[in-house]
């Protein structure tokens, strides 16, 4: 299982992310929002763009974003191993999909933690990771709901499955077939020793 480390609530995340750099994580996630598909609002573009250029390991981005292409445009040609959108959005997801595979960037599909798993599924074909949200999305620091555990059976094993959301020492002992967990404000509160703990967890 890999470790996605989000910085949605590091109080100063370009030290943060230097300071991944030279963890053990395997990611770091990017929460990106832009006050209209969810109310909170993180990330401007330009931030984005300086953030990721700090950033010398894989970088996971997570669009919870209504309109992802002008991000994914300015992004495109930094180094991000996967870009998320949500299936909730009200575009056009396929065309969306092909244009991120098209840059050469693997592109992954979310679902909010409400949201039927069903909708995800005429997507598979052309996905390479799939994001589960074990919260609310748009907010950092809520407890981990169990019930979305289910969902990640009916994701077949060559997409990626993705946690994401109130992941600490406790709920990862629940988890036991997602490939990468993302977790943020666990973290944070001592990096290398939770990283260890939660790569620990299920060994």
């Amino acid at each position: 299982m890999e470790i996605s480390t989000s910085i949605l609530n590091a109080s100063n995340r370009r030290e943060v992310i230097l300071k991944l750099n030279e963890s053990l994580t395997d990611y770091i996630h990017f929460d990106v929002m832009d006050g209209e598909f969810v109310e909170n609002t993180q990330f401007q573009v330009e931030e984005l763009v300086e953030l990721l250029k700090v950033s010398n390991k894989k970088n996971d981005v997570h669009l919870m974003v209504k309109k992802p292409l002008k991000y994914i445009e300015a992004i495109k040609d930094l180094n991000v191993e996967y870009i998320t959108i949500h299936v909730e959005i009200n575009e056009n997801i396929s065309e969306i999909l092909d244009f991120i595979k098209d840059n050469n960037i693997k592109c992954g599909l979310a679902i909010d933690l409400d949201t039927d798993i069903n909708l995800i599924k005429p997507y598979l074909d052309k996905i390479d990771l799939a994001l589960i949200m074990s919260v609310k999305a748009g907010y950092g620091g809520q407890e981990f709901e169990p019930k979305v555990l289910a969902k990640l059976n009916e994701i077949p094993n060559n997409v990626k499955k993705e946690l994401d959301g109130g992941i600490d020492n406790k709920a990862i002992s629940l988890i036991k077939s997602a490939d990468i967990v993302v977790s943020g404000v666990y973290i944070l509160k001592n990096i290398d020793k939770n990283i260890l703990e939660l790569k620990n967890a299920n060994n």
